[in-house]
């Protein structure tokens, strides 16, 4: 590939650009060499990016190393359990689409001849992979590893972040006095990184790694190892290589590409967000997001449960999986349904990389199991139909315990996040209901929240069993009961939650992926009729123009295209 900054240094625009690079710092050498952008998301805030600033000189390192000139840059990082408030997680999803903007501007603003992503967290690691996906120029992303677990509380071996938060439904119930949920706090955050669970921050990272845009075993590679760093230079090394050699995002992303993590999260049990993340990578694509929802629908009778780790147990957590090998050894076994030709970021098929992996720790031969002896037949994900979601929702019976797979109950209605906590807190919600929480799609929120509170709160209470809920909103990679997210048509598009009253019979069976809505058509045909949306009061800014623009989760929650 020929350097975009190579042999012009006396045309007329490029004596201005040299100016400008000289300005801040480079030689007329640097400006020789590849251009490598470093998008660097850290953020005091965040602990899944307060690394990055380390991590960011050892890619640095890595380029200067094999020949580049890297030039950094920074992208905003938000924090799902940090962004909260008056309208404060709103803001995280609609942050993705901002991310994949501002680095294809600075990219392309810039002339960089490749670009190393530094992403960890739940929104940031798909932007930057929208980015990447427009773009179309060598790319790396370096995950920035996951934190490591929390301290020991009475029968919980482990804890993790979000343990508190059960702590508070269980403080409530009168199990726990509010010093112990002080001590809780004070040991669950142990150190940075992305939380310990398989959550959306550690799914995604485990989902670029699967896509072929991270190193081999670099998703999981605990923040403060040292390792990290050593796979950080390498990545440095490794993006100089594929722009020397002309290897592109394109030529890593694909159709077959996109197969390969449908397959993946469902053997690690990967997020509910990672479905609507890929939708949206694909649509940067060019790909229709209906043919990925089929995809995950059909892989999810075909690839079984292999990896089971919080939520879905409290035995293993991330630092657990990468001990066990991480993505490599999970997709060693299920390689015969991969597609194993598909080219990554090494310049080697993922075929070629699995034979040269060797796990340097002692695996756990229960965390990652054989094909057959799965934890679970079930894939981690299920693509959800029925009448109360035509155009799907998302479950996770990685999360869901056998006994509530199929759950029958009178629903209790709830038209946003914050009524819904406020009733539970209130003890309103009981044995039998199906929670319903609406009109918090990415249109309605606006910024489809994640929906962890209620669900954390109703398992602390003893409720995730006797319970469940469905929403168009999100669900945090952590939670577990009884759950269906994503419903599409969302309430604010007029779909069929938007309908629901009090009291009405709802059978969520996680098995045959139905979720139904026990009311005739005559009376939903009437209730429409009578039916009047009402958009949220006091949205401006980003949020407003995110709601008028942003279409449903089926389809990615991505912007559409204004016409001129």
């Amino acid at each position: 590939m020929e350097n975009n900054h190579v042999g012009i240094f006396l045309n007329q625009e490029f004596v201005a650009n040299r100016v400008l690079w000289q300005a801040s710092g480079y030689s007329n050498d640097d400006l020789k060499r590849p251009i490598i952008g470093i998008a660097n998301s850290f953020s005091d805030m965040v602990p899944g990016h307060t690394m990055f600033r380390k991590i960011a000189e050892h890619v640095k390192y890595g380029v200067y190393r094999a020949g580049g000139t890297p030039a950094e840059f920074g992208v905003i990082a938000c924090c799902d359990g940090v962004a909260t408030g008056h309208f404060g997680n709103n803001y995280t999803l609609p942050s993705r689409d901002n991310i994949a903007d501002s680095v294809e501007i600075m990219a392309n603003a810039h002339k960089l001849d490749g670009l190393v992503l530094l992403a960890s967290c739940d929104k940031i690691v798909p932007g930057m992979l929208m980015a990447a996906a427009r773009l179309d120029i060598p790319c790396i992303l370096v995950p920035g590893g996951c934190m490591l677990p929390g301290g020991r509380f009475k029968d919980r071996e482990k804890t993790d972040t979000t343990t508190p938060m059960e702590a508070v439904g269980k403080m409530s119930a009168g199990e726990l006095t509010a010093d112990e949920v002080e001590q809780l706090i004070h040991i669950t955050g142990a150190s940075c990184g992305a939380c310990q669970f398989m959550g959306t921050a550690n799914s995604m990272c485990c989902l670029s790694e699967a896509l072929g845009m991270t190193l081999p075993g670099g998703a999981l590679i605990p923040a403060v190892y040292n390792d990290r760093l050593r796979s950080a230079l390498q990545s440095g090394e490794k993006i100089v290589e594929l722009v020397q050699r002309g290897v592109t995002v394109r030529d890593i992303l694909n159709r077959k590409a996109i197969e390969n993590v449908v397959m993946t999260m469902m053997a690690i049990g990967g997020s509910t967000n990672t479905v609507i993340h890929t939708c949206a990578i694909a649509h940067e694509l060019g790909l229709d997001p209906k043919d990925i929802m089929e995809a995950f629908d059909r892989y999810s009778d075909k690839i079984p449960l292999i990896a089971k780790i919080n939520p879905a147990t409290h035995t293993y957590d991330a630092l657990d999986l990468y001990h066990a090998g991480g993505v490599p050894e999970v997709l060693k076994v299920i390689r015969d349904s991969l597609h194993t030709d598909c080219l990554t970021v090494t310049g080697q098929t993922l075929g070629e990389n699995l034979d040269g992996f060797h796990n340097p720790y002692t695996t756990d031969g229960d965390l990652i199991r054989p094909l057959d002896n799965p934890h679970s037949a079930l894939g981690g994900l299920a693509i959800m139909r029925g009448n109360l979601a035509p155009d799907t929702g998302v479950a996770k019976p990685a999360a869901i315990h056998e006994s509530v797979r199929t759950f029958k109950g009178k629903a209790i209605c709830f038209d946003s996040e914050d009524e819904c906590v406020a009733a539970v807190n209130e003890k309103r919600v009981k044995p039998g209901h199906v929670v319903v929480i609406r009109y918090e799609g990415p249109k309605g929120g606006p910024g489809m929240k994640e929906m962890f509170k209620p669900l954390k709160l109703l398992n602390g209470q003893g409720l995730s069993r006797t319970t469940a809920l469905i929403t168009d909103g999100r669900f945090s990679g952590t939670n577990n009961g009884c759950f269906v997210g994503h419903i599409s048509p969302e309430a604010a598009a007029g779909g069929p939650i938007a309908l629901v009253k009090d009291g009405d019979e709802i059978t969520v069976d996680v098995n045959k992926k139905e979720i139904t809505l026990h009311v005739s058509d005559e009376e939903l045909r009437e209730r429409r009729e009578n039916w009047r949306y009402t958009p949220p009061a006091n949205i401006k800014g980003y949020l407003k123009r995110y709601a008028a623009l942003v279409t449903s989760a089926d389809q990615g929650g991505v912007l559409k295209a204004v016409s001129a």
